[in-house]
């Protein structure tokens, strides 16, 4: 099976350093900082990152499930809001909120609600983050 790989650089102190985050395909390269992950600063987040895999593995496995269940999603887009809070002395991802809007024809929205519930279970993702609670809200349009 395939092995992805990505790469972080930091230097300084945590407050006033700076760092830059990459995928290994190279189709991603950003920056980060304390004011980026804690703060609303410029730049990227390991948290925004692992909203965007998560997106997308979940998008992916919805549209897996659908057509193996017999429909064809015209379109999957989904949102994820994953909350960083101070628990303790220390951060914790405490929640990911998944939201996803689908145009799938010809199904009925208890069909749609029991493949979204599927694929927010079952896609790698969603395995790998089984700390946090994952939420969904699914709505086909």
């Amino acid at each position: 099976m395939a092995i992805r790989t990505a790469e972080a650089e930091w230097k300084g102190n945590l407050r006033e350093g700076q760092g830059t985050m990459k995928l290994g395909s190279g189709a991603f390269e950003g920056r980060y900082s304390f004011p980026s992950r804690f703060a609303e600063g410029a730049g990227t987040n390991p948290e925004e990152l692992i909203g965007a895999a998560h997106a997308g593995c979940f998008s992916m496995a919805l549209s897996a499930g659908l057509s193996k269940a017999g429909f064809t999603p015209t379109r999957i887009h989904t949102t994820a809001k994953v909350h960083l809070e101070q628990v303790g002395e220390g951060f914790q991802i405490t929640r990911i909120e998944l939201q996803t809007d689908a145009q799938v024809p010809g199904i009925d929205a208890a069909t749609f609600e029991q493949q979204a519930d599927n694929a927010k279970k079952n896609c790698p993702v969603s395995k790998a983050l089984a700390g946090p609670q994952v939420t969904l809200k699914a709505k086909l349009s």
